[in-house]
């Protein structure tokens, strides 16, 4: 590298945009995890990738990383940063219409994410409110998604009971009328979490009871992309549904242990528990394929 691209100053970013190296799908946007030890590396991998990516791709290469982080204006916010720390790299190398350019992108993107921020908590109040007091909003839509993204029986029943407890406590002002009671919907989802959480204590015995020597076998090898595997298991948990339940129940820890018992990567590697739960937290939809990299699992033959 060339000392003339060192870099003066690093920022400490919150979260680094990079990504493993089967999962680079834009080699000339992504940045791989294995090439950053830390985050000053980071640091410079990005702005080499400023420097260096055509003058005309730099929008998509803002909206790439935005993609990525799960914090996109925090994200942009920093990047300003260190290219303000660093400005005479791109002055040393006669590209300051490339900074000025950087900035105006970083601008219209901060006001672009602000403005749809703006326009899903306006649609959020209307629809998904149950009922509101001076200090908060009780929404049952929004509980029951941070729900879902806890791992362990006892966080959600705790989580829930508190939900519950705080609404009852509070001085209600405002009733929407369409929708069901706050606290009676946190008590069938305490009710029907517990009664999956018996019946699956239940199996488990009589699985162990029952249990003789387990059958040998090898695991799987996939052709395909670890994301593209782990994301069918995602569709089946949350997105397909049979009777009104989903295909596949089970929590992001049940999941992501069968696929890493179950499966070895193209090349006989073990996957990585890490990666796994990233794909399939609800949160984290840039980490799933998109478009026609999905594998289509609902096609009709």
């Amino acid at each position: 590298m060339s000392k003339t691209n060192q870099i003066k100053d690093s920022v400490q970013f919150t979260e680094i945009t990079a990504v493993p190296k089967e999962q680079s799908n834009i080699p000339l946007f992504d940045i791989l995890q294995e090439d950053v030890p830390n985050n000053k590396e980071y640091c410079q991998l990005l702005l080499n990738k400023l420097l260096f990516v055509p003058y005309a791709k730099l929008p998509d290469f803002f909206l790439h990383h935005c993609q990525i982080a799960s914090n996109p204006l925090k994200w942009l916010n920093k990047l300003e940063k260190l290219i303000a720390e660093n400005e005479e790299l791109f002055v040393n190398s006669t590209q300051r219409s490339r900074m000025i350019k950087c900035y105006t992108i970083i601008e219209s993107k901060r006001k672009e994410i602000e403005q749809t921020a703006d326009k899903k908590s306006t649609k959020f109040l209307i629809q998904y409110i149950n009922a509101g007091c001076e200090t908060r909003c009780f929404s049952f839509k929004e509980t029951r998604e941070k729900v879902n993204e806890l791992s362990t029986y006892m966080d959600k029943i705790i989580f829930l009971t508190k939900e519950k407890y705080d609404y009852e406590q509070a001085t209600i002002d405002f009733i929407n009328p369409q929708l069901p009671d706050f606290a009676i919907q946190c008590q069938k989802e305490i009710d029907h979490i517990q009664q999956l959480n018996s019946l699956t204590s239940e199996f488990s015995v009589e699985q162990i009871v029952g249990k003789s020597a387990p059958l040998p076998f090898n695991k799987l090898k996939i052709n395909c992309n670890i994301n593209q595997l782990v994301d069918i298991y995602y569709r089946l948990s949350r997105e397909m549904h049979t009777n009104g339940r989903p295909i596949i129940e089970g929590s992001v820890n049940d999941l992501a242990a069968v696929i890493v018992n179950s499966f070895v990567d193209k090349d006989g590697k073990d996957l990585s528990l890490d990666t796994v739960k990233t794909v399939l937290t609800p949160s984290k939809t840039d980490k799933r394929p998109k478009g026609h990299k999905k594998i289509d699992i609902d096609k009709k033959g």
